[in-house]
């Protein structure tokens, strides 16, 4: 390269918001948009939808393997056994302003976490492994719990008798759920667990790339995925459903925005640009069977209007945030807490990023294309 005063020559590849830059080595996950599937350790997150449960995929992710019946079992008691939060953290979050946004709560809860772990400086894989496990079952009390203090309201206790997924959705609703409801839920924890390289994933691995800890990583991830062009999608949703009663209603408010140049959340992805999530396709079939069982389908017949219009007008296929958003209410679970589950799904795919980014580290330093004027002596 021939430098000739501050310029260069050739100058390097430049590409607004990283786009379709690869930035890492992976052996965790792949978007195979060609082929249209979601590779996680090199099974199709589609099929594997179709077989096993969220606390599989925990396995998967962070053991790099599918479990057997044994492991599967075992797994669900050791998230069960390491969900105990030192009294400290709740005095704590207790404080927090009712105002507080439930993502700052979530981020404060990560941060206060680390000062409890007695082996914070250790980032060896098998230390890792183990802290993953145990933020993955304290994550389900501190968000809903968090939030139920935000309201005014008492925490509800976690119940040792269900599983991790039917727990969780306990503690967010106070309801017991049916089947159904459980096996759902627990359908979205997993379609949500991991995704590549999204903002929320490249911050967490470029905080870690300064060998800082699993909780300073998971904090920044939690920044990332409050901004609504990432996480917060599902809760605009969500809103936007709210607002009208009826598909012709819906079609005339998405209408009205398209024509003030509004961003109608919940359609597009920036690696989906031309074809559908094969996500949404899996979360729509779910509030297909839930609309059913609760004989109630306003909100399917609103979506479907909604999403053949964005296909005719913008030629935008849904993600998984449009068909999540309408699930979830119907689950009972507060709109505000949408987006925190969403952390507490990716926290399975999050945290197996950090590990390996400990155990392969390159710290990450790009350079930038520089706009401003050129050197000029005093």
């Amino acid at each position: 390269m021939k430098w000739e005063g501050f310029y260069c020559e050739a100058e390097p590849l430049f590409k607004p918001g990283l786009q379709d830059v690869v930035a890492l080595e992976t052996s965790i996950s792949f978007l195979d948009t060609e082929s249209e599937r979601i590779l996680i350790k090199g099974f199709d997150l589609i099929e594997l939808s179709q077989e096993i449960g969220y606390v599989e995929m925990i396995h998967l992710l962070l053991e790099g393997s599918l479990p057997d019946r044994v492991q599967t079992e075992n797994i669900s008691q050791r998230l069960n056994k390491e969900c105990d939060i030192a009294e400290e953290v709740w005095t704590i979050l207790s404080q927090l302003p009712q105002t507080t946004h439930p993502m700052d709560a979530q981020r404060t809860a990560l941060s206060v976490l680390a000062g409890f772990d007695a082996d914070l400086e250790d980032r060896s894989v098998q230390t890792n492994v183990k802290r993953a496990y145990q933020l993955l079952a304290q994550l389900p009390d501190l968000t809903a719990n968090s939030y139920h203090l935000l309201q005014g309201r008492a925490r509800i206790v976690p119940d040792s008798s269900l599983s991790y997924t039917a727990n969780f959705l306990y503690l967010l609703t106070g309801h017991i759920p049916s089947k159904l409801e459980e096996r759902i839920f627990d359908l979205s924890l997993l379609l949500y667990s991991e995704h590549e390289l999204p903002n929320s994933t490249f911050t967490a691995r470029v905080i870690a790339s300064t060998l800082s800890d699993m909780y300073g990583a998971l904090t920044g991830a939690v920044s990332s995925l409050k901004g609504q062009l990432h996480g917060g999608a599902n809760e605009a949703v969500m809103k936007l459903l709210l607002e009208v009663d009826s598909p012709v209603g819906f079609v005339e408010l998405l209408q009205e925005k398209l024509k003030n140049k509004e961003k109608i959340m919940g359609f597009g992805h920036r690696v989906y640009a031309k074809k559908m999530d094969p996500r949404a396709l899996i979360m729509k079939r779910a509030l297909v069977d839930l609309s059913e069982h609760r004989g109630d389908d306003r909100f399917l017949q609103m979506c479907e209007a909604g999403e053949a219009l964005m296909e005719k007008e913008k030629g935008l296929y849904p993600n998984l945030d449009y068909y999540a958003a309408p699930v979830y209410y119907m689950l009972g679970i507060p709109i505000a807490l949408y987006t925190p589950i969403f952390f507490c799904s990716r926290t399975a795919g999050l945290t197996a990023h950090i590990i390996e980014q400990h155990d392969h580290n390159r710290l990450f330093r790009p350079r930038v294309h520089y706009t401003g004027t050129a050197y000029s002596s005093l």
